[in-house]
């Protein structure tokens, strides 16, 4: 049984640290398939392969290094966050290792509690629905505030939040798809905030299991529509193009991290994808 890990850290300049990074996630038994930075974002996401009791050992080396490098509160990436290894999921690619998955996760939320003294919160199925979204509100400082004041209780780890360090959010969840669509010139942060409001699950157009939001890339100058697609089954990635283009020229997309093949049915050929990376090459070493 394989399932895979995605920690996302809030480093995504500083090369030094993120090759440090690279090999403390691998020093357990656990596989790298891949890398994605992005100097905007300010983040990396990796991408670990690994049998239940492989992951939760490279994880806890990650989160180690990540705490030891990262000061969070002088962080500028236009990502939000609330953490210096900000989410750690287990993913599963079947629902008969949904099980295994769920251990995986409840073991890592453990040990980055006990031994590193991380604030932990779970979401997604583990925390009854509970959104990032929710617990990334207001960033990391209003993250404190509300666990200082007793409002919100880490599930894992002690009762405050370390600004330097921040918290670390933990789920067990099928594969999501990281998927942004940068806009043609001349198109603004205010059109990609507007598009993303649009499309969102929550707005008048919107697809479902789809998390979105308008960014502006300074080192690129562009604006971005940056998405999360929880459930590719039922929203494809081209449907999110689809939805793009009814507002906006989309110029070219990215994808951070890996995706599974049936996400790209239907995407249209003429419109570039950088970084795509799909789940199956990774796992069969051919990517």
């Amino acid at each position: 049984m394989t399932l895979l890990a995605v920690p996302n850290v809030s480093e995504g300049r500083d090369r030094a640290t993120i090759e440090a990074l690279r090999a403390a996630f691998t020093t357990a038994d656990a596989r790298l398939l891949d890398v994605h930075s992005d100097r905007d974002h300010h983040r990396t996401v990796f991408t670990l392969a690994g049998e239940p009791g492989q992951l939760a050992p490279a994880l806890l080396a990650g989160a180690r290094e990540s705490i030891a490098r990262i000061e969070l509160a002088s962080h500028d990436g236009i990502h939000p966050r609330v953490g210096a290894l900000d989410v750690a999921p287990i993913v599963y690619l079947s629902e008969a290792e949904r099980g295994a998955a769920c251990a995986e996760a409840l073991v890592t939320a453990d040990l980055l509690g006990d031994e590193l003294g991380l604030p932990v919160f779970l979401y997604g199925l583990l925390a009854g629905g509970r959104t990032r979204a929710e617990l990334r509100r207001g960033g990391p400082t209003e993250l404190a505030a509300r666990v200082h004041a007793g409002t919100l209780t880490p599930d894992f780890g002690p009762a405050t939040v370390d600004p330097s360090r921040g918290a670390t959010l933990v789920a067990a969840r099928p594969p999501l798809v990281a998927f942004n669509v940068e806009l043609s010139a001349p198109a603004t942060l205010e059109q990609a905030q507007a598009i993303a409001a649009r499309i969102r699950e929550s707005g008048p157009d919107g697809l479902q299991g789809v998390r979105a939001i308008g960014l502006w890339l300074a080192h690129r100058r562009v604006a971005q529509v940056s998405t999360n697609v929880e459930d590719h089954r039922a929203t494809s990635l081209a449907r999110v193009v689809e939805a793009v283009a009814r507002n906006a020229t989309p110029a070219a997309a990215e994808l951070v991290g890996l995706a599974p093949r049936a996400a790209f049915d239907g995407f249209p050929d003429d419109l570039p994808v950088r970084n795509k990376r799909l789940i199956e090459d990774a796992l069969a070493g051919t990517a």
